[in-house]
């Protein structure tokens, strides 16, 4: 098997490509290919490991036949259309702990350069003036800092202001009353943290909900002579409300590192003495670079060498030694889902997976989706394990998991059952060995291994049937390599599950059908791994 392909996109630090290549991945490093360039190449390539300036479009993925993972080395995905890899089946990766630290002393540093006038007065000495009085500062020891968005960045953010003597208040949706006791920080609603907060910082990503924060509305909550600091991501302030209340002295001073439109060659903010401006420096360390760099090569080798997936946003994280020791349950999970795919025609209303035994000890999200998509890629040619929640959500399917910690006479069982508008089906299935057995089919206890050519029966429990299955199956050249049969324990119904050596035909399958006794056989397939 050749070694995968990763094509570096953007500036990156060399410390990339040493450990693509270290890790046996074929790296290619071309920083400044056009659009048309890049979709020219995109094809030939697995991985595309990027920073803030290729655009990741569905036009650039409808070349990316062979992509599977998107690494953006840093936080923000603004320039990836991660909707798109989702239903392309692209895993998209980025690096939020990286540049973290960075990041956080930026917004330490603007908030200091703005609360002392620094680059105002720098200018101001180096045009050989000496206005002292004028940059009267504020001394922040003892101010209250508002931190908007208490996640890894935020949280950093308050460590330091602690340190500074800063009163630290903080709004979060998903910051729990434990966390910010933890942090050392007071947790507000966010209209009581615009009123009391000497000094705001954001620290958000932009979503539908963070978009324009800092509306009019916002800043007019704020207290009066109040600073406000952005070193998060363009267009959670309204940057024309922000100028209206800046020249009316509501708010004292801004300090942008981020803008509604990047590069920002002209802005609205611009020229005004009281806003402290930078182009977007936030993760611009060596340091960071480096570390986002080494990170996202890391983790994309290990996506495409092992299946390992960390900071992904459209997949569940799986690390090396889960994907490791899911393996086993993985082929299993495979085998049951395209066992009900292919024996389902009918559109699927809901499906509940049931996990007991020593799996159930496991991380079984990857194994829902595995399941998920292995019965879903026989009704949907482009599904794989990245977009098959998505599909499942798009055809209205109810997908659900749950785990059983009750006694079983197996070590380890995996129960997917479905339901569609005119019947009920369950499967069952264990591993012995290693190797994935089914146990269970619609309430009949059977135990088979599944080879790449299955013939699966529904019969009535009388005599002679096997005989004449035995015979048909001569009589139309089809070799029986085993069988495993099944009864119902209260019904006059049976099963029969026969390993044959090859592909059977319409033809035949129509002669099969015909014994007498025998309801319905259907042809199954089973790749080998």
């Amino acid at each position: 098997m050749a070694n995968p392909r990763v094509l570096i996109s953007d500036s990156m630090s060399s410390q990339a490509v040493t450990v693509f290549e270290e890790r046996g991945v074929e790296v290619v490093q071309s920083a400044k290919l056009s659009v048309e360039e890049l979709m020219d190449i995109i094809g030939d390539f697995d991985g595309l490991a990027i920073r803030s300036a290729t655009k990741v479009t569905p036009e650039l993925l409808e070349k990316a036949k062979r992509l599977k993972v998107v690494g953006r080395a840093g936080i923000g995905v603004d320039n990836v259309d991660v909707p798109a890899c989702t239903g392309g089946g692209v895993v998209v990766m980025n690096t939020p702990f990286g540049n973290a630290i960075t990041t956080a002393e930026h917004a330490i540093a603007m908030m200091l350069s703005l609360a002392r006038h620094i680059p105002q007065a720098s200018q101001s000495t180096h045009e050989g003036k000496w206005e002292k009085s004028k940059y009267m500062g504020m001394e922040v020891t003892g101010k209250h800092l508002g931190i908007i968005g208490a996640g890894n960045i935020g949280s950093i953010v308050a460590q330091k202001a602690l340190g500074l003597g800063l009163h630290v208040l903080a709004y979060d949706p998903f910051l729990t009353e434990e966390r910010a006791n933890d942090l050392g920080v007071t947790k507000l609603d966010l209209d009581d943290l615009l009123a009391r907060s000497d000094i705001i910082s954001l620290h958000v990503p932009k979503t539908p909900d963070t978009a324009n924060i800092i509306n009019a509305t916002a800043l007019n909550k704020m207290k009066k002579g109040s600073l406000l600091i952005n070193c998060a991501r363009g267009g959670l302030v309204d940057e024309l409300a922000l100028k209206v209340a800046l020249d009316s002295g509501h708010v004292r001073g801004a300090a942008l590192d981020v803008f509604e439109v990047e590069p920002a060659k002209e802005n609205a903010l611009f020229g005004m003495p009281n806003v402290i401006c930078t182009p977007h420096l936030g993760a611009s360390t060596s340091e960071a670079q480096e570390k986002v760099a080494v990170q996202v090569a890391e983790q994309m080798s290990n996506y495409l060498l092992t299946g390992a997936i960390t900071n992904a946003l459209n997949a569940p994280n799986l690390s090396a030694e889960e994907a490791r020791q899911l393996k086993p349950y993985l082929s299993l999970a495979d085998q049951l889902g395209s066992f009900v795919g292919q024996l389902t025609s009918d559109p699927i209303k809901k499906m509940v997976i049931t996990y007991s035994g020593d799996v159930a000890a496991h991380n079984t999200d990857p194994l829902t989706t595995e399941v998920l998509k292995s019965l879903l890629s026989h009704h949907s040619a482009t599904v794989n394990s990245v977009n098959a929640r998505e599909i499942a959500r798009e055809r209205n399917i109810s997908v659900t998991d749950a785990k059983h910690d009750g006694k079983d006479e197996y070590q380890c069982r995996i129960t997917v059952e479905v339901e569609t508008e005119n019947k009920q089906r369950a499967i069952a299935g264990t591993l012995i060995g290693n190797k994935p057995r089914v146990i269970d089919v619609k309430g009949i206890s059977l135990e088979s291994e599944l080879g790449e050519h299955m013939l699966y029966f529904t019969n009535d429990d009388t005599p002679g049937v096997i005989g004449a299955i035995g015979t048909a199956a001569g009589d139309k050249g089809i070799n029986i390599a085993n069988l495993h049969l099944g009864r119902h324990s209260d019904k006059p119904s049976a099963i029969a599950l026969l390993e044959v050596d090859g592909v059977v035909s319409t033809e035949d399958l129509e002669a099969l059908r015909a014994i007498p006794s025998i309801n319905d056989v259907q042809y199954l397939h089973f790749p080998s791994n």
